[in-house]
């Protein structure tokens, strides 16, 4: 209506919540569509928006584009500088900019670029465009995860969970990436401890699919039966979700644990939404293994393919093999 009636300013306003409520509960896409809109208006008329505003949002963008396998590493590389070029302008450090570098490279599986960023950003001094302490730690015990430094993981997330660092989304995404570290350093009560305070803290919010996911690769290897109902509560979300990359995610933990359960010789059918065509009438685990397998290879190859490397594939079929 703001649009029809051609009021700029408010149409501006409401596409700036647009963003904040998109990408905070799980709808990623609508959020760049309303921010693409958003920077071509400031572009047009700068002296009349928040800056500050427009800018601090540009890192939300950043952190949620590698999600969608048809936006290209030259579109997110361009984006990137963009932000960086924007920021130099309005006086700001380069921080923000090498600190999202570090996690679009985690995103793309590129591991040692990552690695490069995680040395730069921290070199650089935070200033009022920075993303909070919590946050970047917790990026960093991302970082261990991925790379399978367990230990290091552990000691860079101790801040986190004794609690003396936290934020809105910290310790919520911190605690599923301590699971398996935990678990294969033996300390398997305290792992089992963190799952269930850290999928207590996320099982209601839409906006931690990703972080589900990670819980749920934890229980395919410690308690596949509990998993069951992680599943069937979150497969309803996982089919209607914006972020190819998340759904990719969760497809993958839940075939691992489903894998684990098959051949274990378990045989309880599980629930599966009504949404599901396919599934309106009782299916095994092996079918459903067999129908959802190949739903999250063939986005691990687009995102592979977008990427330059095998990263998700290979990660694919670590799970799967480990299952």
């Amino acid at each position: 209506m703001a649009d029809t009636s051609g009021l700029k300013e408010l149409a501006y306003e409401i596409r700036g919540e647009i963003v904040d409520c998109a990408i905070f509960n799980g709808y990623p896409l609508k959020s760049l569509i309303a921010f693409s809109w958003q920077l071509g208006q400031f572009d047009q008329n700068p002296e009349e928006y928040d800056a500050d505003e427009l800018l601090w949002n540009y890192k939300w963008i950043l952190g949620k584009v590698c999600s969608f396998s048809n936006i290209s590493k030259t579109q997110i590389e361009d984006l990137a500088e963009d932000m960086r070029r924007r920021y130099a302008e309005y006086g700001y450090n380069e921080r923000p900019y090498y600190y999202y570098k570090f996690r679009i490279a985690m995103d793309m599986g590129e591991l040692e670029e990552a690695r490069r960023y995680l040395d730069t950003f921290r070199l650089v001094e935070r200033d009022s465009m920075s993303d909070c302490e919590a946050c970047e730690q917790s990026q960093m015990v991302r970082f261990y995860y991925l790379t399978g430094e367990d230990e290091q993981a552990l000691a860079v997330a101790k801040p986190i969970l004794s609690g003396r660092m936290k934020c809105a989304e910290v310790p919520h995404v911190t605690l599923s990436q301590v699971l398996l570290p935990l678990y294969r350093q033996g300390e398997v009560d305290q792992a089992k401890d963190n799952h269930r305070k850290g999928y207590r803290l996320i099982r209601d919010e839409r906006d931690f699919l990703k972080t589900i996911a990670e819980h749920t690769e934890y229980l395919a290897i410690a308690d596949p039966i509990q998993g069951i109902e992680v599943v069937e509560r979150h497969l309803h979300m996982a089919l209607d979700y914006e972020s190819g990359l998340e759904q990719m995610y969760f497809y993958a933990t839940m075939v691992s644990l489903l894998q684990k359960l098959d051949t274990s010789g378990e045989k309880r059918l599980i629930r599966l939404p009504a949404s599901l065509e396919w599934a309106r009438e009782d299916r095994t685990l092996t079918e459903i293994i067999a129908y959802f397998r190949p739903l999250a290879e063939s986005a691990a190859a687009d995102f592979d393919r977008r990427n330059g490397n095998t990263f998700y594939s290979d990660w694919i079929g670590k799970i799967v093999q480990t299952a």
